[in-house]
């Protein structure tokens, strides 16, 4: 075994393999009806101590081959997968003498401003933000202050001039960044996102690739180690500037504990759904009124809680939102309450049997932590001093702790492959599935570990298997497979997979087709499930007008749908004003239901008991007593249920 590992490791097939070959060699010598002559009579000789058991190998090589045929060409593989100097690939921002400059600080401390603010009297620049939001916010301040300047993300495109000229100004989200152009100033925000497993890869690449004279990066101080290491890398000059918050943030002495202690300014932050809806019934109880945001709600919708919150005229003066509000969002808040500090955490090169990150729930992070807090006692806001506390007592020496810890060092960026690379491994491959492609590129691809880490593959590989029957081109299918969805989201993977179905027959998705395809129109949500549904509508919305931007000729009906979305965001909005009362009248409903399925099932023990009770030799057997109920969530407040769909019992 180990003289064959040795060789097997001198012919480049890499030890992941090797399991995976040796099992199937062995099935093929043992369950074949009929061996390859040569095979046979060397084995033959083996067993008759004619032959040793290491002449086996170039049997096994040749099976290692049929079983994986990128064998024979591995080497041309390992250098197109070759991630080890992502710098080189932008030659041309090699050429241009760069400055990059980091503006680190805390939340609410103007290192963005300052950055902006280079930005707007540059002659041209380019914003990347983490948000359509936050890119859409820049957008509008920029026009505002008489420069003209463009949006671009993944779903939308803006002109600043009213020509529809493009400006010498774009503020995109940093996936979108456009690495052709010229720029005498660049803005890239949030830089630490650098090491998100999912998107790290965009700020490399913008940070590698743009063409600009100033690089402005904005964010904590946790990557400054980084940044400063890869300018050097690349020949660039790097400058620090430090900030200080403007603003006093105070972490308070005693925890929240009571609804009744609640403020006017208060924002409770929860890290799940069912926290937020609890939190809400509390309040709304006590009569007041609630705005309410969270990551799946639609950006128009989290637009207008966030205004109605920061009204002065309007009577609802308190939030309750996920970690969703840690960017993107202007907000009058005086006191941030943790309602939990527990939060489910994507670990960093872990994942799952299908290729997907892994999670644990575990305490936020300081880095988290300090983003959330921070967004209390903000400058020029209603409150110029900021608080912080838990609702529990018991969490509140924990979030002293984290937030006195000092921030996580970002040692690492990530990166991506490009769809050239996989193009060349499929001229290589060209019996192989993109799927297969993607999964071979991560098995064999070499990266420079102490600097950078390869982005997590598995929404990708998951698309490209979901659509690799589909008869479409490589680079088609590709740019599908990078499409902005989530794989839980089931019923928008049914909408993908039929729009790569009319683009493979090149039909053109119409409005009407898509509004049979999402059942349009809708009424306003008379339950949760019916709000969380729309989103995911609003989601299918999103992806078509993401694909209109790469496939014009399928999906040309851009207005019409745009339309669509803003009709649903108000119809989405109506709902999540409601949203308590909706949770209420479902928590009520199945306390009443739950309250009879309680006495039914006393009065059918009992009954039961007594039957049992008459004979006095019978021995009740009640581990054998199974309730099978009904799923009361798929229940409709008009339905009708039988007596013996509520409960049936089997003896």
């Amino acid at each position: 075994y180990l003289e064959l590992r040795i060789k097997i490791f001198k012919n480049i097939v890499l030890a992941r393999m090797f399991s995976d070959v040796l099992l199937s060699f062995r099935r093929f010598c043992l369950q074949s009806k009929a061996l390859p002559p040569d095979l046979h009579i060397k084995l033959s000789d083996i067993i008759q101590k004619a032959a040793k058991h290491t002449d086996l190998f170039p049997y096994f090589l040749r099976h290692a081959h049929e079983l994986f045929p990128h064998l024979h060409c591995m080497e041309d593989l390992k250098h197109i997968s070759d991630l080890t100097e992502p710098s080189y690939w932008y030659i041309e921002a090699r050429d241009v003498k760069r400055q990059i400059i980091y503006h680190a600080g805390p939340t609410n401390s103007g290192k963005t401003y300052s950055a902006l603010k280079r930005f707007q009297e540059s002659s041209s620049g380019i914003y990347c933000g983490p948000l359509k939001l936050l890119a859409n916010e820049v957008f509008i301040k920029t026009n505002n202050a008489g420069h003209k300047c463009d949006l671009v993300t993944g779903e939308e495109r803006k002109f600043g001039d009213e020509s529809g000229n493009p400006s010498e100004h774009m503020a995109c989200t940093v996936e979108m960044v456009n690495l052709e152009k010229n720029y005498e100033v660049a803005v890239i925000d949030e830089i630490q996102m650098i090491k998100d497993q999912q998107r790290g890869w965009a700020w490399t690449r913008a940070l590698l690739g743009i063409k600009a004279q100033e690089i402005h990066v904005c964010g904590d101080l946790s990557a400054t180690d980084l940044i400063s290491d890869l300018s050097f890398l690349t020949g660039d000059d790097f400058e620090l500037k430090t900030y200080e918050r403007l603003t006093s943030l105070t972490v308070m002495d005693k925890s929240f504990e009571s609804y009744d202690n609640v403020q006017p300014g208060d924002c409770f932050v929860c890290f799940n759904k069912n926290d937020i809806y609890n939190v809400l019934n509390n309040l709304e109880v006590r009569g007041h009124e609630v705005a309410v945001i969270y990551g799946s709600m639609p950006p128009g919708v989290k637009l207008a809680q966030a205004a109605r919150f920061n009204d002065p005229d309007d009577r609802c003066k308190i939030l309750v939102a996920t970690d969703a509000i840690g960017m993107g969002l202007n907000l009058n808040i005086r006191r941030i309450i943790f309602y939990s500090l527990r939060k489910v955490q994507q670990k960093e090169n872990k994942h799952d049997a299908d290729g997907k990150d892994a999670s644990e729930i575990e305490n936020i992070t300081t880095s988290q932590a300090l983003q959330i807090a921070g967004r209390a006692g903000r400058f020029n806001t209603a409150f110029k001093d900021g608080f912080v506390t838990t609702f529990s007592a018991q969490d509140l020496p924990v979030l002293k702790e984290i937030l006195n810890q000092p921030l996580e060092k970002t040692s690492r960026a990530g990166l991506h492959p490009t769809a050239e690379q996989i193009e060349l491994f499929a001229y290589h491959l060209p019996n192989h599935s993109l799927s297969d492609l993607i999964k071979i590129f991560m098995s064999i691809c070499r990266i420079d570990s102490g600097q950078y880490f390869l982005c997590n593959f598995g929404e990708i590989a998951f698309l490209a298997e979901m659509i690799d029957h589909i008869p479409i081109n490589l680079r088609s299918k590709y740019t599908f497979a990078t499409s902005p969805i989530n794989r839980k989201q089931t019923f928008v993977c049914s909408c993908f997979v039929k729009f790569v179905r009319f683009y493979s027959n090149n039909e053109v998705v119409t409005d009407e087709i898509l509004k049979k395809m999402i059942e349009w129109p809708f009424k306003i949500p008379q339950n949760i499930n019916e709000v969380a549904h729309l989103e995911t509508v609003y989601d299918v919305l999103d992806l078509y007008l993401w694909l209109a931007y790469r496939f014009p000729d399928i999906f040309t009906y851009i207005d019409q749908v745009k339309q669509m979305r803003v009709e649903l965001e108000q119809i989405i909005y109506e709902g999540v004003k409601n949203i308590s009362v909706l949770n209420q009248s479902g928590n009520k409903t199945r306390h009443l239901i739950n309250r009879r399925h309680k006495r039914v099932e006393a009065e059918n023990l009992s009954q039961i008991n007594n039957m049992f009770s008459s004979h006095k030799n019978v021995t009740p057997q009640c581990s054998n007593l199974k309730m099978e109920k009904i799923d009361f969530d798929s229940i409709t407040k008009n339905q009708v249920i039988s007596d013996d769909q509520k409960y049936n019992f089997k003896i």
